[in-house]
């Protein structure tokens, strides 16, 4: 009886044994993450990324796109302030979007203005400027003189003025560009510039719109320079 006793508890203690091997190494293995089609992959420097980041619930992004900070484009907080008051009324507006149609505008209405073409230029400017450039295009007509001049590149353009007083949006461009041009008299003879070489002309532009408007446009509203 004894021995037998000692049999059975030495298949016993070697089942145990057996059976501890076998769970150990699956509870082993369901502890590591097996990688799915759609986990993350190893970053550049082969560190892995969790599968699952955390999220913050409270950061939340904004629908408009120009109200995110990564979409504005450098500028002073009061600056930021201002394309978020006109962003938060307009969800239309996107800041970058903006300051390409500036670029393409200046570029539209300084070309409009040097071959006398009050048509476009009305399309492009509020009733004050227009008539200012209206004034000049007439008095040089008066005069015979006829301008030549080419926009060679512009150099920068960047938003340093921006406010919202309702339904009213401002926002000031300043744009630094190299323009090459002489004026000619009535016979084409050259009385003053040159082509050959560009001058660095420096602008300061005011463009405003009414945000509850359906039209999209912006019209140039003021100039100066520097």
């Amino acid at each position: 009886m004894t021995v037998e006793i000692v049999i059975l508890a030495m298949i016993a203690a070697f089942l145990g044994l057996r059976l501890y091997s076998v769970l150990g190494r699956r509870a082993e293995h369901e502890e590591e993450v097996i990688p799915g089609r759609l986990d993350n992959k190893a970053s550049a420097a082969g560190a892995p990324r969790p599968v699952n980041p955390p999220r913050d619930t409270n950061d939340r992004q904004p629908a408009n796109p120009a109200m995110r900070q990564r979409d504005l484009p450098t500028s002073t907080p009061t600056v930021e302030r201002g394309l978020r008051d006109i962003a938060a009324a307009d969800r239309r507006f996107d800041a970058f979007a903006f300051l390409d149609g500036a670029r393409s505008a200046y570029r539209m209405i300084l070309e409009a203005f040097w071959r006398g073409d009050k048509e476009e230029l009305r399309q492009l400017c509020d009733d004050a400027v227009y008539r200012e450039f209206a004034a000049a295009i007439d008095a040089r007509a008066a005069a015979g003189e006829v301008l030549d001049n080419r926009l060679v590149r512009i150099e920068e353009a960047s938003i340093v003025d921006a406010g919202l007083d309702m339904p009213n949006a401002r926002i000031t461009v300043r744009f630094r560009a190299d323009i090459a041009g002489v004026t000619r008299d009535s016979d084409g003879h050259v009385i003053a510039g040159s082509l050959d070489d560009a001058i660095e002309a420096v602008d300061r532009w005011n463009f405003s719109r009414n945000v509850t408007s359906a039209d999209p446009d912006w019209l140039l509203d003021e100039t100066d320079e520097g």
